[in-house]
């Protein structure tokens, strides 16, 4: 399983991913999930997938092909594309492909066997900075006021600190601090999410790659930030009123 959190800020995004696939407990290996295009000056492009590894591969890998060369089918690639919206068009396509290609079907049971989500964010000059969910079907939903985040793959250890924590107008020192605390503890209560991560903070109006860090076993900013906050929820569950038997 995976692991991947995109933040929409008025400054801009923030997005994480885990590194870990698991195929049983005796077969736990480590792939990137999080992608990057860039166009200095015009565009930059961050992709994070879960679900099938060879799907997700297949996907990367025909968005670099078209990325560099030309398509002789006339189709834009994810380096011509107008907007962000017409990015995710592509990518929701490329990916619809790819499961109907690998499965020799289409419909649910390829999605089923095949099957993989996608959370896409960036920026193309012109328009502002944008973020998707992209389904295995091809279409997608963008994030909103009332939707500033997406999850996909072990999403729910993560989400309630999300919900409850997020402010669109937190710095990206605070988002780094609140992913962290999500990923905590996601990957405490479940065995297929895990170190390293990797990290992208896109800075609005730049159109440039922002800092990137992988974030290792040993950080040691990590280790302080979840046993910070284990002892901040011990400490809190302490100070809550005890229930009453009388």
């Amino acid at each position: 399983m995976t692991y991947c959190v995109g933040l929409k800020l008025n400054r801009g995004l923030a997005m994480l991913s885990d590194t870990r696939t698991n195929a049983g407990v005796d077969n736990i290996s480590v792939f990137k999930k999080m992608f990057l295009w860039e166009a200095v000056g015009e565009r930059s492009i961050t992709l994070m997938t879960a679900g099938n590894l060879a799907t997700t591969q297949a996907v990367v890998s025909l968005l670099n092909e078209r990325s560099k060369a030309a398509d002789d089918r006339g189709v834009l690639s994810i380096m011509e594309a107008p907007s962000m919206f017409q990015v995710a068009k592509l990518v929701g396509e490329t990916l619809r492909e790819v499961i109907r290609d690998q499965a020799g079907i289409d419909g649910p049971e390829a999605e089923n066997a095949f099957g993989a989500t996608l959370i896409l964010g960036g920026q193309v000059r012109g328009g502002e900075p944008r973020l998707f969910m992209i389904y295995p079907e091809g279409n997608f939903v963008e994030a909103a006021e009332d939707t500033p985040f997406f999850q996909i793959g072990e999403a729910k250890y993560g989400k309630p600190i999300l919900i409850r924590a997020y402010d669109r107008d937190m710095s990206f020192e605070d988002a780094v601090k609140l992913l962290m605390v999500s990923f905590d503890s996601t990957i405490k209560a479940n065995l297929s999410v895990g170190l390293p991560l990797d990290l992208h903070l896109y800075e609005a109006d730049t159109f440039r790659h922002g800092p990137m860090r992988r974030i290792a076993k040993d950080d040691p900013f990590f280790e302080m930030i979840s046993s910070g906050w284990g002892d901040a929820l011990k400490e809190a569950f302490q100070r809550l009123p005890s229930y009453s038997l009388d």
